[in-house]
């Protein structure tokens, strides 16, 4: 056991068991989800630091932070979400799995705070939850997708679902192309076991939607997300 992964469990989780506590309060006053938001990038920071995470940063001044996007990147480790939601200066809301909205406690702050909790598959149902995510970016709150689905175990890019690009095409509202580069190699996909290290993020130019199809969005986020991990990684390494 690493001592990240002692950390983990000896501060990181009692602390954020006290935050959903606190949260399932503020969400009652502020329905909104807003202050849940502010919590939950302070709990990114606090993660981070705690687990000696280092956050480089590329195109910060590519984006807004008064502006809302759909928010797109690759998905390679389960710090991804408190490392974005960190260091993503956005009134953000993630869409995440169902299934996590039924854990007791955790499950009810992402849903009073907003978050769009959607039914995996291809059916009508499944792409009807999706679309959740394009009321709210309708109200000026950011949203991240993962459009691979689920983690890539290698660091390797997944192919692309349709559904996030049916989202941008249904909202009018820009994406902002994340690509994740480290976040791996920090917590391994099938293991309990953290590391300290470097997670560089590169946010890209946002694109424009209007007028656009959603097989050449998916396809221009692909090219933008897959040249940058080409690029940086080499870089990195």
């Amino acid at each position: 056991m690493t001592l990240q992964t002692l950390l983990f469990f000896l501060i990181i989780l009692p602390v954020m068991f006290c935050g959903l506590l606190i949260a399932l309060l503020v969400n009652i006053a502020d329905p909104s989800g807003d202050s849940f938001g502010r919590m939950a990038g302070w709990w990114g920071r606090f993660c981070a630091r705690v687990l000696g995470i280092r956050i480089d940063v590329v195109g910060q001044e590519n984006y807004d932070p008064a502006h809302n996007y759909l928010v797109l990147s690759n998905h390679a480790g389960m710090a991804d979400i408190p490392l974005l939601l960190g260091a993503l200066q956005l009134n953000l809301r993630f869409v995440a799995k169902e299934e996590l909205g039924k854990i007791p406690l955790f499950g009810w702050a992402l849903k009073t705070g907003g978050y769009v909790l959607i039914k995996r598959g291809q059916n009508k149902e499944a792409l009807k939850s999706l679309f959740k995510a394009a009321e709210v970016l309708k109200n000026g709150r950011s949203v991240h997708i993962f459009p691979e689905g689920t983690r890539s175990e290698t660091g390797s890019l997944l192919p692309f679902k349709r559904g996030a690009f049916m989202v941008a095409q249904k909202c009018d509202r820009p994406i902002l192309p994340v690509t994740i580069i480290g976040s791996s190699f920090i917590t391994p996909k099938k293991s309990l076991r953290i590391q300290k290290g470097t997670v560089k993020l590169i946010i890209g130019t946002p694109i424009d939607t209007r007028g656009k199809d959603a097989r050449a969005l998916q396809d221009s986020v692909y090219d933008i997300i897959s040249s940058n991990l080409a690029r940086y990684s080499s870089e990195a390494a």
